[in-house]
């Protein structure tokens, strides 16, 4: 990444704080821009692969959603609509371009497919969701896990998937076919993150 380029830092509301998220200069940390418009928080980050775009997971309308207590999960919602979005950024203009909508609690995790085209998120419902960016229509969810996903992750090729969910497990998934190829079992807790190596 270029020295005049963005990071990002997220930004968790409080009582007199409006979510959004901040960037700043990798040199001097000096504030260059804000996005806003996330309701409830923003969850999840990710550049798009030519750096144009930011797609921003958020947590809209979600009053409490998909914390395990004792293995069971509840969703509550104030408005009893329990839909989140998904932003899709310009980051030269600061504008956001497309919503993507989805009914699954909190978005944890974002991640861009290596040729930008399409959007992996996960989801308090156990699934994984794979967004085509062009036509913002979503593909039939892969389904494995057997609590929610907190983290989804592109391999460099763009031929596969990788998910994590509270249910102790890693499922590698064949992305154009959405195929559940391996199950990596072997952790005595949630695993939170996931990430491939380069190679």
């Amino acid at each position: 990444m270029k020295e005049k380029e963005i990071n990002l830092t997220q930004m968790q509301p409080t009582e007199t704080q409006v979510p959004k998220i901040e960037c700043a200069s990798p040199k001097d940390f000096k504030l260059l821009r804000t996005l806003g418009g996330d309701s409830d928080g923003v969850g999840s980050v990710n550049w798009s692969p030519d750096g144009k775009y930011l797609a921003s997971g958020s947590f809209d309308k979600c009053i409490a959603a998909c914390f395990p207590s004792d293995r069971d999960f509840e969703q509550i919602n104030e408005d009893g609509d329990n839909a989140v979005s998904i932003s899709i950024w310009d980051t030269n203009s600061g504008e956001e371009i497309k919503t993507l909508e989805e009914y699954s609690g909190i978005v944890f995790s974002v991640s861009w497919s290596p040729d930008g085209k399409y959007l992996a998120s996960d989801s308090c419902y156990k699934n994984v969701i794979i967004w085509d960016i062009n036509s913002e229509e979503k593909f039939k969810p892969l389904k494995g896990h057997s609590y929610q996903v907190n983290s989804v992750s592109w391999s460099p090729d763009g031929k596969y998937l990788v998910s994590s969910s509270w249910d102790y497990t890693v499922i590698i998934w064949d992305a154009n076919s959405g195929q559940r190829l391996k199950t990596l079992e072997g952790h005595s807790d949630s695993v939170l993150s996931v990430s491939w190596s380069p190679d």
